[in-house]
This record gives structure tokens, C-alpha cells and sequence, in this order.
């Protein structure tokens, strides 16, 4: 399935606003909810999407393989959404979903030279 990388825009940026929490199946919260592909526990974290003098808080679904290591509050990341599609109905339905396949952590620019 296509990757698409979220916030092409220049001025778009994504910072991690929470650590990642469990997502659970069901109400009672006795059951973990999985990824259906992989089985891998679904995660749920807080990220800010800022773009020019805007800012929105979005909660993004990721499987726990997906987040990196070091994660926290305030680090810029970039993320890849997974398209979706279903047919409910007999009608097609499709989007983004704000769900995403992983989290990168995003690597400092290197220092300039101070000549």
C-alpha cells in the first residue's frame, strides 16, 4: 500500500504534544486494540500540526512498532498515513485517517561552520 508523507506544505510542521498511551477494544478497557494486519498493539499519541499561525492538536493512531525510540513531548516529528478504503453498503468509501504506519523523529539540521 502507497505511503504518503502528511504536511507537504513547507510551512507545515508536526511536534509531539503526548507520549504515546495504549488504545483499547472495547469500553471497559480490558482488551488491547491491534493492528489487523500485523497484531501489533495500537498506540494512540497527541501530535501538533502547526502551520503558519496555526496550530491543531490531532490524536494519530500508530502501532507500537511504529514509534521510535526517544519520543517525547516537544520533538519534532514527520509521520506516513496509510490511505483506507471500504465499501459499505455497496458504496465506496475512502480518505486518510489519522492513522499512521510510524512516527519519525526528525534529525537536527547540522551545525553551520563557525569560520
Amino acid at each position: 500500500m502507497a505511503r504518503i508523507r502528511v504536511g507537504l506544505l513547507p510551512t507545515a510542521a508536526f511536534m509531539v504534544g503526548t507520549l504515546p498511551v495504549p488504545k483499547y477494544a472495547d469500553a471497559e478497557k480490558t482488551q488491547f486494540a491491534t493492528d489487523r494486519e500485523t497484531g501489533a498493539k495500537l498506540m494512540t499519541i497527541t501530535l501538533f500540526f502547526m502551520e503558519e499561525d496555526r496550530a491543531e492538536a490531532l490524536k494519530i493512531t500508530v502501532p507500537e512498532t511504529g514509534l521510535p525510540n526517544g519520543l517525547k513531548p516537544g520533538l519534532p516529528v514527520k509521520l506516513f498515513a496509510t490511505p483506507w478504503a471500504r465499501i459499505f453498503n455497496g458504496s465506496l468509501s475512502d480518505g486518510i485517517a489519522y492513522r499512521a504506519d510510524r512516527i519519525d523523529l526528525l534529525t537536527p539540521a547540522p551545525a553551520a561552520d563557525a569560520a
